[in-house]
């Protein structure tokens, strides 16, 4: 059994888990405004979702498991950061996995449901996503936690990818989509670990997630290692931007969301955005822990729990994220 708690943490007002031992949160909302939830499980090992007509019902919704890892291949280990997609007329996730002969072998996959109802439908593995033609670099090495979003009638897909060798930096990087499982275009680089506080434990950007607010769009990463140094950086663009040109992209030189030793909040980081029952409040799903003190690897500590907080804007209209507005 996954402990919950460790004896030792500080219970505040502003660290109490939305969803427990949920990693990596995904929130959607649907057109129909049912609100769909998943996230990476403790034990790595499957792709769960819950359904609510609520945001605070999805606490208690009832967990089903849609997809289960395979025995031994790919797709054997390391079920990472699903995220839920309605895109194309029908329902994707797409998610990272390992296989067990070679447990860093991480790349990225899609499934796709046969029917149009996502509990209840059966679901289908498409393999892992492929790359545009002509693309030689994409999915050649480590690679997860994808995203997808529309803006101007074409679909974006941003996600992490390591390079280099000895010591890999994990960097961002965008393409359009020719369909689900494809891409359109070859890999831009979007951001690469340049600061200080990206670079704790390993170079890493990743978990990418879009958030749209007056004429720009923004996007927020995690940095460093899965620690207490793990924390959220934004990039941001101007809407009529060509997106796939590096240049039009901006990085905030600090990170945006940190530790907060005070509020026993560790580690923040790997958000979603959603809409909060009103249709104008923007929500921020991320993970963190309540403590520091990590026996071991803290990758394979279990207690990274969703928690959520409302995004405001600033007078310039830039997100500002603050645990005072813990939901």
């Amino acid at each position: 059994a996954l402990p919950i708690y460790k004896n030792n943490f500080k219970k505040t007002s502003y660290n109490q888990p939305f969803i427990e031992q949920r990693a990596d949160p995904y929130v959607y909302k649907h057109t129909d405004g049912m609100y769909y939830f998943t996230a990476s499980v403790p034990e790595y090992n499957k792709i769960i979702l819950r359904r609510s007509d609520t945001i605070e019902g999805l606490k208690e919704a009832e967990e089903h498991v849609l997809w289960r890892k395979h025995e031994k291949g790919p797709q054997s280990i390391h079920i990472w950061a699903p995220e839920i997609h309605y895109i194309y007329g029908g329902w994707y996730i797409y998610y990272a996995a390992g296989d067990a002969a070679d447990i860093w072998e991480i790349r990225p996959y899609v499934l796709h449901c046969k029917g149009q109802n996502p509990l209840e439908d059966e679901w289908e593995e498409l393999g892992m996503m492929q790359a545009a033609d002509g693309d030689e670099f994409s999915f050649h090495a480590f690679s997860l936690d994808a995203t997808v979003f529309q803006h101007k009638g074409e679909y974006y897909w941003v996600w992490a990818e390591k390079t280099g060798v000895g010591k890999q930096i994990s960097n961002l990087y965008i393409a359009k989509l020719a369909a689900p499982n494809k891409l359109a275009t070859v890999q831009v680089l979007l951001t690469t670990p340049d600061y200080a506080w990206e670079r704790e434990g390993f170079w890493v950007n990743e978990g990418p997630a879009v958030l749209k607010h007056g004429d720009r769009i923004y996007m927020t990463f995690s940095a460093s290692a899965t620690g207490a140094c793990y924390c959220m950086g934004l990039l941001y663009a101007h809407e009529d931007a060509d997106l796939l040109d590096p240049h039009v992209w901006t990085k905030l030189k600090r990170p945006v969301l940190q530790t907060d030793t005070e509020k026993g909040i560790y580690g923040p980081g790997h958000n979603s955005f959603v809409k909060a029952e009103d249709g104008v409040t923007d929500l921020c799903i991320y993970h963190a822990r309540q403590y520091d003190e990590i026996q071991g690897d803290s990758l394979y500590d279990p207690n990274r729990h969703a928690m959520i907080m409302k995004v405001n804007y600033d007078e310039k209209g830039f997100p500002v994220f603050s645990y005072d507005t813990m939901s």
